[in-house]
């Protein structure tokens, strides 16, 4: 009993109280200073005239066209990324092979640079002083200032996401099921439909929505790529930038609180999946 007494007094959970009410003020505090005001005040500025001026700022033409781009590139990138995502993470998780870990690399490269460096690669490649860009001009194909040269820049800033999400998930997972299903007489694409995709299908979820959520919100690697031409290659954060830096408050911060609310959208999900099925995260690895 004593050695009970002591290890709970021991225990790096049993602070005072006063200690603990002090780190949990502390961290609502920082929460609430550098994340909940500024939202707040991104919502309130742009209402501040009323859901009129509102609606009228998200009419503009270099507005819709922002928004369509936006949408446009997120519906190209995100699938490509899906794709390679769980085709990368089959190959890391399921195989042994040389390169395995230079690939685990590779895949984690983008959270290391820069998004800026990395559009100033694609200008590399694609300028008008590289080899590839006059060739591919000659034949009428346009990369750099086009929607292409924008979608090529979102795909590279976040292809990790739906990776990451699957690496660890598949790893943890092992090889046993599909090796049930194969010895059984199932063929790769039905043990992969059948038994990899719904023992994943939670982690690509999440994947996916952050993937999103990255592809509407990049701004360094298009603000490279894009040229800021305007209502042709301005996705919605080079459009704010511009209705900011062009004095059109109202404007910048209507489009702003798209994105803002793009993320709590985001939030929101993630927090339902995890309430609804979080018996199955959990046993995934992903309850938490």
């Amino acid at each position: 009993m004593a050695m009970a007494a002591s290890v709970r007094r021991s225990s790096p959970t049993s602070e005072p109280l006063a200690v603990r009410w002090a780190l949990i003020l502390l961290g609502v505090a920082f929460m609430a200073l550098f994340i909940v005001l500024p939202l707040v005040a991104v919502f309130s500025e742009a209402l501040r005239q009323g859901i009129g001026a509102y609606w009228q700022s998200l009419q503009q033409p270099d507005a819709q066209s922002a928004i369509r781009l936006t949408l446009l590139v997120a519906a190209i990138a995100v699938p490509l990324n899906v794709v390679f995502g769980v085709a990368a993470s089959w190959t890391i998780a399921k195989f042994e092979f040389k390169g395995k870990a230079f690939l685990t690399t590779l895949i984690d490269l983008p959270f290391s640079v820069s998004p800026v460096i990395s559009g100033l690669v694609y200008v590399l490649l694609f300028g008008s002083g590289s080899l590839l860009g006059p060739w591919l001009k000659s034949y009428g194909i346009e990369i750099l200032f086009a929607v292409p040269g924008i979608v090529l820049a979102t795909i590279f800033v976040t292809f990790p996401f739906v990776a990451r999400e699957l690496i660890p998930l598949m790893q943890d997972q092992g090889t046993g099921d599909e090796e049930a299903a194969l010895s059984l007489g199932a063929s790769g694409w039905q043990t992969f439909w059948r038994v990899t995709l719904p023992n994943i299908k939670w982690g690509l979820l999440y994947g996916v929505l952050l993937c999103n959520a990255r592809a509407m919100g990049e701004f360094g690697a298009v603000a490279v790529v894009s040229g800021k031409i305007r209502g042709q290659t301005t996705t919605m954060p080079l459009q704010v930038e511009m209705f900011y830096n062009e004095y059109q408050g109202a404007a910048a911060f209507a489009l702003a609180s798209l994105l803002a609310l793009l993320a709590l959208v985001t939030l929101v999900l993630k927090t339902a999946l995890e309430w609804r099925f979080g018996d199955e995260l959990a046993a995934t690895g992903r309850g938490h």
